[in-house]
């Protein structure tokens, strides 16, 4: 039986029956298709060949010819999964994640191309806590939550997820990018800034001190995040149409003395005239906006990020695929 298909070739699955691991079982692909990985700037074989060149100078013309002394043409994808109108499970959703990462790290390793990933969705009711939050910032007991509660691995204190609210999970090798947490906030940040202005007519703004995007005293978009090895997951979470009853059973993000806004509330509210927006002679649908949301989300992204989105459907992990063969949204 063909594993898999390229040019014409097909790689069977007596081909890797003997393979011992995942390395051979590539190399074994790799050598019967012929082909050859090209590396990163941020790749150890990339490196040397630059050092090479500058001590060389006769093996530039060479190098210059060669995979290595390229950057490659893949080195700004980014992987586009695309969920915005399903509401995917908040442990399922990080797991997809922790996949991900997982195999960026065995990439990454072996000087593979690794493009960056981007996930796009809704939740179900859920809170979440950050990994010092604490639970005074909780006004229920525990045991009679109204929704679950997940304590996760991302910064940040407690939250809430729900329908109407786009959750953005970027994955992305921030050695590509830079290798900067404030850098990485502040991108995030100014990816919802210009969403929210180009596409709503709503002004918003950082406040010192304070992560995320805020309207006046309102915040409108909470971030957490978590890098390991470079790697950058979690994300973002930007309220559109959500039900914001649910932020009153806690103290968002643990500041006491800020409200939690959302678009919806914002363009429906009359007294608010400079939020008028093109959106006026289309209401405020639910689905209308969170799809305008989602657009204006992803394109911000790119042009904040500089990275060409390529959509994939999910899950987009072989990792994913392996460990969760029957997991579905």
């Amino acid at each position: 039986m063909a594993l898999s298909l390229m040019r014409g070739q097909s790689v069977f699955i007596s081909d890797i029956r003997n393979c011992q691991n995942k390395d051979q079982e590539r190399l074994t692909i790799d050598k019967k298709l012929g082909i050859i990985r090209k590396c990163s700037r941020d790749s150890y074989a990339f490196r040397l060949s630059t050092r090479c060149q500058a001590r060389f100078p006769l093996a530039k013309t060479f190098c210059q010819n060669s995979p290595l002394g390229k950057e490659s043409p893949l080195s700004n994808r980014c992987e586009y999964v695309d969920l915005h109108n399903v509401l995917v499970h908040y442990s399922e959703a990080l797991a997809l994640q922790k996949a991900i990462v997982k195999e960026k790290k065995y990439l990454i390793e072996r000087n593979e191309e690794c493009p960056d990933t981007l996930i796009m969705l809704q939740h179900p009711p859920v809170y979440t806590l950050g990994t010092g939050s604490s639970e005074e910032f909780l006004n229920f007991n525990m045991e009679r939550s109204p929704y679950d509660v997940i304590r996760t691995e991302r910064g940040g204190e407690v939250t809430y997820h729900g329908p109407g609210q786009l959750v953005m999970y970027p994955i992305i090798n921030l050695r590509n990018h830079k290798k900067d947490l404030h850098w990485y906030l502040r991108a995030l940040e100014e990816v919802v800034i210009r969403a929210l202005s180009s596409t709503f007519s709503i002004e918003a703004s950082r406040l010192k001190g304070l992560t995320g995007v805020w309207v006046g005293n309102q915040k409108l978009s909470a971030i957490g995040i978590r890098v390991s090895q470079w790697i950058a997951y979690h994300g973002l979470a930007l309220n559109v149409s959500v039900d914001l009853t649910p932020f009153q059973q806690i103290v968002p993000c643990g500041i006491r003395d800020r409200e939690v806004g959302s678009i919806k509330q914002l363009l429906g509210e009359v007294q608010a005239s400079q939020y008028k927006s093109n959106v006026d002679q289309l209401g405020t649908d639910d689905s209308v906006l969170i799809d305008m949301a989602q657009k204006s989300l992803v394109q911000e992204f790119s042009e904040v990020f500089q990275v060409k989105l390529e959509q994939v459907s999910w899950p987009t992990s072989y990792l994913w695929k392996k460990e969760n063969p029957s997991t579905y949204v």
